[in-house]
């Protein structure tokens, strides 16, 4: 259990570091949604997911079942967190749309 100063620095941190992380690869591979598509399929994963990502492949039903109750046993404050992370991600998206479409240009 986190204590609300703890959860909300957290958060501020998961937003700021996809955020950035996301512009910086969608500036460089001018694909604006790149890092928001695989922010819940393999970002989250990483964060959530206890075993090695080759069991995933080798181990796949015990991995994913293991996969799933870690999702469903997750708390408040972590939900709040990977929220921000993609938050951030979308952010990111939106703001390279907008600098683009206002002629902004990326290298």
């Amino acid at each position: 259990m986190m204590n609300i100063p703890v959860t909300i620095i957290s958060m501020l941190l998961f937003f700021v570091l996809f955020f950035g992380i996301g512009f910086l690869v969608n500036m460089l591979l001018r694909m604006s949604w790149g890092v928001a598509i695989a922010y819940l399929p393999i970002i989250s994963i990483f964060f959530v997911g206890k075993v090695r990502v080759f069991e995933y492949f080798t181990n796949s039903k015990a991995a994913f079942l293991d996969l799933g109750h870690r999702y469903s046993t997750l708390g408040t404050a972590d939900v709040l967190i990977l929220s921000s992370g993609l938050a951030g991600a979308i952010g990111a998206g939106i703001t390279i749309k907008l600098l683009r479409k206002n002629g902004y240009q990326m290298f």
